[in-house]
């Protein structure tokens, strides 16, 4: 069946959907967006991505387009137009429409745009079997916080990694310090076991699922660390893996050309994968 978009009010065939030509969330990139996962027909965690798509939009001086209520009928109806049970949905909120010009319009109404998919086939052997990843050069801007749909840093690192075979990409700063994926958080397991993670802050995004894994495996007892690791640290952990909306929790079995210990999703990020799956099976 053809798929269904939401474009400025409208619910059009995907393949006719537009958006104007002087649209600054395409000129611009002056736009913030969230990707929400769905389980069974329910949003995982909706809340919480309103409530960064809020902050973001604060960052960026947009306005939110319309109430939360008003938001999750749409993205609720949008899913439901695409038969869409497990899978994604995309939401971005732009700046709008005005004569091109790089200081913010006097008026401009923000535009919304909304799409649903299936969840894409693949996942679970990621998921299963572990993936590798490379590390880059961090190269983005310095609001890293914001989920901004200026991209391109992370579409060049992503493209990167694909090129070279591997799954993601792990940005490093200009400490010698891994930030986190092009699409995603990253996480080791180090020698004494804890679990870490970089701290939220401006140089990273402050990922829905990241937040989620780490208050389920402080429940669970697992000691949580959130402090930056270089990459050599990484490859001499005792696991490695990355957590992101669109691919849950995925062991990370390889960077660059060091295997992470035997080269198998270890025990802790299996116990966390099963905590998530648990979780948002739940939560449906």
């Amino acid at each position: 069946m053809s798929r269904i978009a939401y474009v400025n009010g409208r619910y059009t065939p995907h393949r006719a959907a537009r958006v104007h030509v002087e649209d600054r969330g395409m000129q611009f990139a002056d736009a913030a967006y969230e990707v929400i996962a769905a389980v069974a027909g329910r949003p995982v965690d909706e809340e919480w991505h309103f409530d960064r798509l809020e902050r973001s939009l604060g960052a960026l001086g947009i306005a939110m387009p319309m109430s939360r209520a008003a938001l999750r009928s749409v993205l609720s109806e949008v899913a439901r137009r695409n038969w869409v049970a497990d899978g994604l949905a995309y939401l971005q909120v732009g700046r709008g429409v005005a004569p091109r010009d790089h200081a913010f319009p006097a008026a401009a109404a923000p535009s919304v745009v909304a799409t649903a998919r299936p969840a894409r086939p693949g996942a679970a052997a990621a998921q299963a079997d572990g993936v590798s990843v490379i590390t880059t050069p961090d190269l983005r801007w310095r609001r890293c916080d914001v989920k901004s749909v200026s991209l391109l840093p992370n579409v060049l690192a992503k493209q990167e990694a694909a090129a070279a075979g591997a799954f993601e990409a792990w940005q490093v700063d200009a400490r010698g310090c891994v930030t986190e994926g092009a699409s995603s958080n990253a996480w080791i397991v180090d020698g004494d076991g804890a679990v870490r993670t970089r701290a939220p802050g401006r140089d990273v995004l402050a990922g829905i699922t990241r937040r989620r894994l780490v208050a389920l495996a402080r429940a669970d007892g697992m000691r949580v660390v959130e402090s930056a690791f270089a990459p050599e640290e990484a490859k001499a952990a005792r696991e490695a893996f990355l957590t992101s909306t669109s691919a849950f929790v995925v062991p990370v079995v390889r960077i660059d050309d060091s295997a992470v210990a035997n080269g198998r999703p270890g025990a802790t990020t299996e116990r966390l994968r099963a905590l998530y799956a648990d979780f948002a099976r739940a939560a449906a």
